[in-house]
């Protein structure tokens, strides 16, 4: 008998992330808001943001392993209050004097929490699922994630301009205390208890993940891998590249780059409902003409930058580029991420999971500083940074499938 997706216990997880989603993206969005308006200063908002991101790096692995050892519904219902509880006690504290002060806390704050929450959401994903309705969980949270961000940034803008900043936080409050809500009733097993001292457990878990990944199962390694030298070069370029090109080589206003920012979320949407198309017809092997397509995108943008193109048509061009990208990395994600969640058994997927999370933590801030050097050194010769990262990327997915080939070998023939 086939299992149908969207069970019971998937159901309330999908609604929980889907108010979880849009509590943190309006919020997000407003405390951006206010920082940049307070301070009127990109390096102290850049600043802030940068060591929001440095918790993650470091506590993710302890949040796998805590998915891995304890209740995962119990540990999100009770993240998603801690995060409301956290956001609430800001909004009462919050002052003219210190509001720069408390929002960089409740930022890290929240960035804690988020790190031991994204291992344990990813890893309850296939322990609801079975077979290919894991990849098609992935698309439906994903989608989740791209809506949201689509749909919440407009509407947390809104409310902030008409009312502030504390109604915001409010309605993030409302959202949190709903999310955990949903996750209370949310039935799953608890995980075998191991006694012994915590620092001991902690090591034995985290030595035998590692192992797992790089003696047992050298293809999820391989996999986070590529992940890491896909998402160095992709992100990096995104986030640094199309605001530059948009605001400061071309010399756009604010209102085209929102369009592109929208444009992005729509395709990252598109995306994610083309790999719930495809999951049970895109073979393994495919996944390196995906990974390859990221930098085969890259290159008319490149060009238009190098060619006498007017400058509404160099907009376009990378506009539809960098969407063509985003829906690519879309793909390959959904598919990347359910592959190490089947290859994995239950009581190590958190721990592998929070890996995922941690090397990309550590990737994207280099990315991005990377090519936030390298924009402003070719600032008028922005082609060969586009060109050159494009057919790099490109190298780097034909390289790899050979790789794929292997694991669909492999997941074939445990089937």
């Amino acid at each position: 008998m086939t299992q149908k997706l969207f069970t019971r216990n998937f159901t309330l997880l999908i609604l929980g992330q889907t108010t979880s989603l849009f509590g943190n993206f309006i919020l997000k969005l407003a405390l951006s808001m206010y920082i940049l308006e307070a301070t009127g200063s990109a390096a102290i908002f850049a600043g802030i943001l940068s060591a929001a991101a440095i918790p993650p790096i470091f506590l993710s692995p302890l949040g796998g392993i805590l998915a891995d050892r304890v209740n995962r519904r119990n540990m999100m219902a009770a993240l998603d209050a801690l995060t409301g509880v956290s956001v609430l006690c800001a909004g009462l504290l919050l002052s003219e004097s210190n509001a720069l002060a408390l929002i960089s806390a409740l930022l890290i704050a929240l960035s804690i929490l988020g790190a031991f929450e994204t291992p344990t959401v990813q890893a309850c994903i296939p322990t609801m699922l079975e077979g290919n309705n894991i990849t098609k969980g992935n698309v439906a949270v994903n989608q989740v994630a791209a809506l949201s961000g689509l749909i919440a940034p407009a509407l947390g803008g809104v409310l902030y301009a008409a009312f502030g900043l504390k109604p915001v936080m409010a309605a993030s409050v409302c959202c949190s205390f709903v999310t955990a809500g949903f996750e209370c009733f949310i039935r799953l097993g608890t995980p075998s208890r191991s006694e012994g001292k915590l620092l001991s457990m902690i090591k034995q878990d985290f030595l035998s993940s590692v192992r797992y990944i790089a003696k047992e199962q050298t293809s999820i390694l391989k996999m986070l891998i590529l992940t890491a030298i896909s998402g160095f070069f992709v992100v990096g370029i995104a986030v640094v590249g199309l605001p530059y090109l948009v605001r400061t080589v071309l010399g756009l206003d604010a209102q085209y780059y929102g369009a592109a920012e929208s444009a992005l979320a729509v395709a990252a949407v598109l995306g994610s409902m083309a790999a719930g198309l495809l999951t049970e017809k895109l073979k393994i092997r495919r996944l390196s003409a995906f990974l390859a397509s990221l930098g085969l995108f890259l290159l008319p943008a490149g060009l238009a930058f190098l060619l006498p193109f007017h400058p509404a048509a160099k907009y376009m061009i990378s506009v539809i580029s960098f969407c063509g990208m985003q829906a690519s990395l879309s793909i390959f994600s959904i598919f990347a991420v359910s592959l190490i969640q089947q290859k994995t058994p239950n009581h190590l997927i958190g721990k592998v999971m929070s890996y995922t999370a941690a090397i990309t933590g550590c990737v994207h801030p280099v990315g991005q500083i990377v090519y936030g050097f390298l924009f402003d050194r070719f600032h008028n010769a922005v082609y060969l940074i586009l060109i050159p990262t494009g057919l790099i990327v490109c190298t780097v997915g034909l390289s790899a499938m050979g790789f794929f080939r292997e694991m669909e070998k492999e997941v074939s023939g445990g089937v």
